[in-house]
């Protein structure tokens, strides 16, 4: 299949914890090889605990505002401001402004996979589909 087309308008939003609403662009399960990119909008005071990927993942603030840590490192962000966060490194984020936060992530590989401080936490998402 050399073209894979997704209608975003038509795509649904899925919540990956309370006010916390994502929606896939790329990974595994659309048949992306190497890419993990998703969107996620946040209500005020939300959005991903503490985690750590295997891989590198860059995550830009497209809309709002957001102190994103990693490590022991905290910045205060705004739209049209990324952070690349090197593999292996403890980081999260949270919304810190009054609106909706909206922010996109890549992860250099098509799996979203991530360790958690929280054990309930969902650690795998867009697996490859049957076929």
């Amino acid at each position: 299949m050399p073209m894979t087309v997704v209608d975003h308008a038509n795509q649904p939003k899925d919540e990956w914890r309370p006010g916390v609403l994502t929606r896939m662009i790329a990974s595994s399960a659309i048949g992306s090889a190497q890419l993990c990119v998703f969107e996620q909008w946040c209500d005020p005071g939300l959005g991903a605990p503490a985690h750590l990927h295997a891989v590198e993942e860059v995550l830009t603030v497209l809309e709002g505002e957001a102190e994103i840590f990693v490590e022991h490192e905290r910045r205060h962000t705004t739209a049209g401001q990324s952070v690349v966060i090197r593999a292996g490194l403890k980081h999260g984020f949270k919304n810190t402004g009054t609106g909706i936060l909206r922010v996109q992530a890549i992860l250099a590989s098509p799996v979203f996979e991530a360790a958690y401080d929280d054990a309930r936490e969902t650690p795998r998402r867009w697996l490859p589909g049957p076929g």
